[in-house]
């Protein structure tokens, strides 16, 4: 399976365009059980089965959206993972559809701009559009972060 598109040799920054794909990861019960403790997150839609049938259009509890966020950062995303990413300066996310125990989800990573830091040279900011997908290919999330990057010596 190709993870990646456009992927430019190890050690070199990436063009404009250049699109990346996660592993999949499927969330389980447990998942949003310790994210809910975690953020104090409680709200019935990720902690009452029934209520979730009885009051909302969803089939059963669903995933909270900022812990299908985390999940899309932090999985092992080949190329992707090799920036050396400096800091995470910000996080856009905008829930399209529900991600339910037991659903396996990716993501892909596309560099939509660079821009060479003012203030730090060998720096650059980067921002990634982001596109969540569950096994179905059904779109879960979209959205964009921007990071802080070293600079690596451009592809030939």
């Amino acid at each position: 399976m190709n993870h990646s598109t456009n992927t430019p040799p190890a050690g070199t920054t990436p063009p404009l365009g250049t699109s990346w794909t996660s592993v999949g990861r499927t969330v389980t019960e447990a998942d949003i059980a310790a994210f809910a403790g975690v953020s104090s997150d409680f709200n019935r839609l990720h902690t009452d089965e029934v209520w979730v049938r009885e009051h909302t259009p969803f089939t059963g509890r669903i995933a909270h959206g900022m812990l299908v966020a985390s999940i899309s950062t932090g999985a092992r995303t080949p190329g992707y993972d090799d920036l050396t990413v400096v800091a995470f300066l910000g996080v856009e996310r905008r829930m399209k559809s529900p991600v339910y125990p037991g659903d396996t989800i990716t993501s892909t990573f596309t560099l939509a701009s660079l821009r060479p830091s003012s203030s730090r040279p060998g720096l650059a900011v980067i921002t990634v559009d982001v596109r969540t997908r569950n096994q179905a290919g059904e779109t879960v999330q979209t959205g964009s972060d921007t990071l802080l990057i070293e600079l690596e010596e451009s592809a030939s």
